[in-house]
């Protein structure tokens, strides 16, 4: 297992050397197997799908040499993708990806892995309601950052805009930072993802939403790459595809649950703690088959976005896609 966590001071540094050393794209190896890396910046259960289908060798089955790799943010992957130094970025639709696309990268979705918007809204136990938003301050890692558009497609959802409405942003840091800063009334609520949710909410918050029940249409986990790379080894990423699909498969079998809550826990740092069941069962409903990109997902994201930058409003989703492996294993009924 190939991890580098969050807040280590040499990240970087250690990101380029261990990318240094593995072979580039195309390059042959001792073994016969393809290799390939995959980043992901998501440090939560929305990427438990990479280390189950690590762990239970669903790459190796289609002969790739799969190493997982988390990073620190969006932009390092997407920075690696660019070099040629990662094939693989698993990440959501959010001002760092699309403003890559925007800016020239060749970068597009070729799967679509969660389909809509996931997380609590957390918020303090004096707001009941969704109305009750209004005039309040809200916790994000970023201004265009993935909890920022999570948490601005909620809002469009409802009906609350942040000028009319007079909702603040305030910029805390990531889930576990904005966790801690709920506690401390620092900010009156956030999206968050199940552990750092049902921590605010033992020390008093209350779970305003959840968002997976409101279905609403977001790419908030895909798998990206460059459009040149996949024009040059469709097979690479039709073998990708399907060693995540049978990952898929296997989350949503029951007789599953303990190897997959293992491998949770092991890349998570997770230690094994009631409500494992509730996690299991959200993982289950979270994950698509098959694996085409939201469209209009895409568009929601397109339209929150170009708030903030409007170079982005002269974006297609169909500059985002490239969906032909997808819609041929969907052909195939794989």
């Amino acid at each position: 297992m190939s991890i580098l966590r969050p807040g280590h001071p040499a990240l970087g540094i250690c990101l380029i050397f261990f990318l240094s050393i593995l072979p580039r794209p195309f390059a042959e190896g001792a073994s016969s197997n393809q290799k390939i890396v995959l980043t992901y910046a998501d440090f939560s259960e929305r990427t438990g799908l990479l280390f189950v289908a690590k762990d239970q060798r669903f790459f190796e089955e289609r002969a790739l040499e799969a190493e997982v790799v988390q990073v620190r943010s969006g932009p390092i992957s997407i920075s690696a993708l660019a070099a040629g130094d990662a094939h693989f970025y698993s990440g959501s639709a959010t001002g760092a990806t699309i403003g890559a696309i925007a800016g020239g990268l060749d970068l597009v979705f070729i799967a679509g892995l969660i389909n809509k918007l996931d997380g609590y809204f957390v918020v303090s136990p004096k707001i009941k309601t969704v109305a009750d938003l209004k005039g309040k301050t809200l916790g994000v890692q970023s201004m265009g950052g993935g909890i920022w558009t999570f948490t601005m497609t909620a809002l469009d959802h409802w009906g609350l805009n942040p000028e009319r409405d007079k909702i603040q942003f305030r910029v805390i840091g990531d889930g576990s930072v904005i966790a801690q800063a709920m506690m401390t009334g620092t900010v009156d609520g956030a999206l968050l993802g199940y552990t750092f949710s049902k921590m605010v909410e033992r020390h008093g918050g209350r779970i305003l939403a959840d968002l997976p029940k409101a279905n609403i249409p977001y790419q908030l986990q895909g798998l990206l790459a460059r459009k040149s790379f996949v024009d040059v080894s469709p097979q690479v990423a039709e073998k990708t595809l399907k060693a995540l699909s049978k990952a898929i498969g296997f989350i949503q079998d029951r007789a599953n649950k303990q190897a997959v809550m293992r491998s949770l826990r092991k890349w998570l740092r997770r230690p094994e703690v009631e409500g494992d069941e509730e996690l299991y069962e959200r993982m289950k409903i979270l994950y698509n088959r098959p694996l085409t990109p939201t469209r209009e997902g895409l568009q929601n994201a397109l339209r929150v976005l170009s708030r903030v930058n409007p170079k982005l409003g002269g974006l297609k989703v169909e500059d985002l896609v490239d969906d032909r492996i997808a819609r041929k294993l969907e052909k195939e009924g794989f």
